[in-house]
């Protein structure tokens, strides 16, 4: 099964809120739609940003691991991190070794995944002719 790049963009957008929910929830913030939102803002603004970069950079890249993958993570977490300064909350350290552990885990897990899955179809495919 083969995703379409919006369906991978919109699965890596809904890990980039879970990462918002989990983070809320465990400094026990609430979980309210706008409190979310004002969380997962920056990082969304970042990804949104290095996704259109990507997609003229490295078009024939997109969905890979690298640099796709690698690349969206670290610009994800880099980015949105600053972003979240710029916009008045704060980013301790801590919360920054969180944010590219979790958002690594979840963005170039995701690409791997699929990799593995596109790897298995392709041998299954083959085995079967």
């Amino acid at each position: 099964m083969k995703l379409s790049q919006g369906s991978r963009y919109l699965i890596d957008v809904v890990l980039i809120v879970v990462f918002t929910m989990l983070g809320r929830q465990t400094h026990e913030h609430g979980l309210t739609p706008l409190g979310i939102a004002q969380t997962a803002a920056p990082f969304l603004l970042a990804y949104l940003i290095i996704r259109v970069v990507g997609h003229f950079a490295w078009p024939s890249r997109v969905g890979s691991i690298w640099p796709d993958a690698v690349v969206v993570w670290i610009t994800t977490a880099g980015l949105g991190l600053i972003l979240r300064v710029l916009f008045g909350a704060t980013a301790a350290p801590a919360f920054q070794i969180v944010t590219f552990v979790t958002l690594g885990l979840f963005l170039v897990g995701h690409a791997a995944i699929r990799a593995l899955i596109r790897a298995k179809s392709r041998r299954s495919a083959i085995s079967s002719k």
